[in-house]
This record gives structure tokens, sequence and C-alpha cells, in this order.
């Protein structure tokens, strides 16, 4: 474990899911919605622990676990795992945290009881090297 303070860091953001992102049957959404999602949240990590912006290099793992819907409100969280030189490793979580409930009204939700685990991921991202 290292003694960096960064290492732990959080970054939560949630986003509604609007209709004009349903791409398929039963209106659901795109894995490539989410991916977005963990770019904004990576961004304001490197913000966060080094003052930058930095830049995402790569995903080793994405994992799509559950269905992502319009209608959802969609909680995405960075921490951040390691702490390098210059880059920094971040696991993310997508989290079903609203569910549209058409089957009560046109307009029915409800807010989950447990959230549904949606997509996981672990990236890299870099940022410029600090001066010495």
């Amino acid at each position: 474990m290292s003694d960096d303070p960064r290492q732990g860091l959080q970054v939560t953001h949630r986003r509604y899911v609007p209709y004009a992102h349903a791409h398929y049957a039963g209106n659901l959404v795109d894995g490539a919605y989410v991916l977005g999602l963990f770019g904004d949240v990576a961004t304001e990590a490197c913000v966060r622990c080094d003052g930058d912006e930095g830049l995402f290099a790569s995903y080793s793992d994405v994992q799509f676990r559950a269905p992502v819907r319009a209608g959802d409100v969609l909680e995405a969280t960075a921490t951040v795992t390691r702490v390098g030189r210059r880059s920094r490793t971040l696991e993310f979580e997508a989290r079903v945290v609203c569910r549209g409930r058409p089957d009560k009204g046109e307009s029915a939700a409800e807010a989950l009881p447990e959230p549904i685990v949606a997509v996981t991921a672990t990236g890299t991202v870099v940022v410029p090297e600090s001066p010495v």
C-alpha cells in the first residue's frame, strides 16, 4: 500500500440517461455512454490529484454486468488505486440508482432500494510530470 495521499481518492458523478441515448429495443443504451461517464470522473480525479485534466491512456478491463436504459439515473465512481510517477490506475463502477417504471405509468420512476452495478472497469490515466 502506497503512502501517497492521492491513493484512495474517489470521485462520483450522477447523471440522468436521456431517452435520446437509447439505441436498442427496450430503450437500451450502448456501453460507450458509460465509458464517457468514466472519462468524466477520471478527468475530475486527475484535476483533484494533480491539478491537470490528464489524458486517458487505456482500459485494461471493462465488464458490462447489467443493462443501462434510458430513464436511468447512473452513479459513476472512479477510485485512484495506484499512483505512479506520471500514471494513475483507476477503478470504475457505474451503478443504476433510479430506474423508469413504464409499467406504472408513462413518467413513473423509482429510486432503487439497492443500486444495480451495471459496468465496472480498470483504467490508466497519465498526467504531466511534476516539477522536481
